[in-house]
């Protein structure tokens, strides 16, 4: 019989996830995890194997909040600026979370046509989107996504790391000025 944890997996997962939004990921340990649990660190190997296993997990957690932004991004008007909007608002309001999923150093330097895929699970939905909205192909839609997440990222990297701060209304104006700038310029080199 296995042996009997007096904490639940999810009970766990959120007091790591708590760790980690107020501290990182780093300060993420068995020994600060036991002391959040009011416990020691023996009850949390009883449900995961390893921190490995945990810290996985725990990312799955955080990938979980960071879609329902991208969710309630997908449902305005028009998606894709609300995508760039809550993209920013999450750096905003989970700064440790957004430097967890997309911030963090990758094993193997992808090409910028590739990083989209590999760091965000939303990308078909968000490519959709640019496509519907922006009544373009694929290809072209490809490209103003990965302009305008280089432009958001850079945004949100400065509102993560705390460098700067923006108000909904500017961040809303200098995505609207981007979008509407790259589809000019894109239009212009068509003819």
């Amino acid at each position: 019989m296995p042996p009997y944890s007096k904490f639940t997996k999810d009970e766990i997962v959120n007091a790591a996830l708590e760790i980690v939004r107020k501290d990182g990921f780093s300060a993420l340990t068995a020994r600060a995890l036991g002391t959040k649990l009011g416990t020691s660190s023996r009850p949390i190997f009883t449900v995961f194997k390893n921190m490995s296993e945990l810290h996985q997990a725990v990312i799955e957690a955080a990938k979980k909040i960071y879609n329902e932004y991208i969710k309630i991004g997908l449902a305005a008007e028009p998606p894709f600026k609300g995508v760039g909007t809550q993209y920013i608002l999450f750096a905003i309001k989970e700064p440790k979370l957004f430097q967890l999923l997309f911030m963090k150093e990758q094993e193997e330097i992808p090409t910028l046509s590739g990083i989209l895929p590999i760091i965000d699970d939303n990308y078909e939905k968000i490519l959709c989107s640019v496509q519907a909205d922006s009544r373009v192909d694929k290809e072209f839609s490809e490209w103003l996504y990965r302009h305008l997440w280089i432009y958001t990222h850079g945004i949100a990297t400065l509102c993560a790391s705390k460098m700067c701060q923006f108000t909904g209304e500017e961040i809303g104006r200098m995505v609207s000025e981007v979008y509407l700038g790259l589809l000019k310029q894109k239009k212009e080199e068509v003819k």
